[in-house]
């Protein structure tokens, strides 16, 4: 049975591509489409937003309670403030969700505990299927070479990213940090001035912002004598997208509880 998808943050750059990939898909179909009331989108067809080649019967609404109620599974990609309603709102009319807004501070982070504890929710910070080998990889890597390799990380995004470092950036440190055996305040943000050696535990992340880049994201492995660097780099948000749709469609059958893109994919 075709999994009924609601979209907030549609009139956005990654909700605009989910409505393309979910009227491209034959098990999803496209219930609501969310914006903020007072943006131009109001009352526009979804799938004319988006750019498809033909109209889904869907304008976007700013009324949120409707969407959810009448989905399986809502997909947010806003911004945090509201997926903290998003979330609100699944766990009055107990529907799963897949979350992927980066930034959450306490207040949205106890949301998503809430909701699951009585519908599936799939949060992460990157729904990339390569990225999530990539945090493979770069775990299975830092536990090989062991603590003579340095740790460095690196990302740059588009020139409108507001958060920094990148959720993608975050979940990284996390893995590394935790193949590492030290805690992720071992990160150092940047550097200035006369800071001294590197310590053995620290691992720097550095965020860069330019342009129009999708994501790029590099672990840096450097030790005596050579130096390891496990890269990926997205070319385009449809990769997510797709991973998101992948989501919403595996999420609906699964008994409450907070779930990875890991779990997802099986990895």
């Amino acid at each position: 049975m075709s999994t009924r998808i609601a979209i907030y943050g549609v009139a956005g750059r990654m909700g605009r591509s989910i409505v393309r990939v979910v009227g491209e898909d034959g098990d999803a179909s496209l219930a609501a489409a969310v914006g903020r009331a007072q943006s131009s989108a109001q009352g526009v067809d979804a799938g004319v937003l988006a750019g498809l080649p033909q109209p889904l019967s869907v304008p976007v609404s700013s009324d949120l309670v409707a969407a959810v109620t009448g989905c399986d599974v809502l997909i947010d990609f806003s911004l945090p403030a509201g997926t903290q309603a998003a979330l609100a709102a699944c766990r009055e009319a107990r529907r799963a969700a897949v979350v992927g807004t980066t930034g959450l501070e306490v207040a949205q982070q106890d949301a998503l505990a809430a909701l699951a504890e009585v519908a599936p929710v799939v949060f992460a910070p990157n729904f990339s299927v390569g990225v999530n080998v990539f945090w493979a990889l770069a775990r299975r890597a830092v536990e090989m070479l062991g603590e003579e390799f340095d740790l460095e990380i690196v990302e740059m995004h588009h020139r409108n990213k507001v958060d920094a470092p990148s959720g993608t950036a975050a979940r990284l440190l996390e893995v590394a940090a935790e193949a590492r055996g030290v805690s992720a305040d071992a990160a150092v943000h940047g550097r200035q001035g006369v800071m001294g050696a590197r310590t053995q535990r620290e691992i720097g992340v550095h965020a860069l912002r330019g342009g129009d880049v999708v994501g790029d994201h590099t672990l840096i492995l450097a030790g005596p004598g050579e130096r390891v660097d496990i890269a990926h780099r997205a070319h385009s948000r449809e990769i997510f997208a797709r991973g998101a749709v992948r989501a919403a469609k595996w999420v609906v059958a699964q008994p409450p509880g907070l779930y990875s893109m890991g779990d997802v994919l099986g990895l």
